[in-house]
């Protein structure tokens, strides 16, 4: 997986919108967001793993008492130390 700038991935969007690389975006030298490719012909299979993670992530909210915003804080990729 490539990473690069915010400022590089929106001058090269159009390249990197047509590649089918997954690259990681970068601030300030931090992973903020990824963009990854989908084939027209993937888009429901991606839709279905999507909501099975959507599942999963409730289940783990409801069976560990914890709440979004916790979760969210915990996987945020943009603190330091991760």
């Amino acid at each position: 997986m490539k990473a690069v700038g915010i400022r590089e991935f929106r001058d090269k969007a159009t390249h990197y919108l047509s590649s089918k690389e997954a690259v990681a975006i970068k601030r300030h030298n931090k992973v903020v967001g990824f963009y990854i490719p989908v084939n027209a012909s993937e888009e429901s299979e991606v839709k279905q793993a999507l909501a099975r993670l959507e599942q999963a992530i409730d289940l783990s909210l409801v069976e560990s008492g914890l709440d979004e915003e916790f979760l969210s804080q915990a996987l945020d990729l943009s603190k330091s130390g991760h």
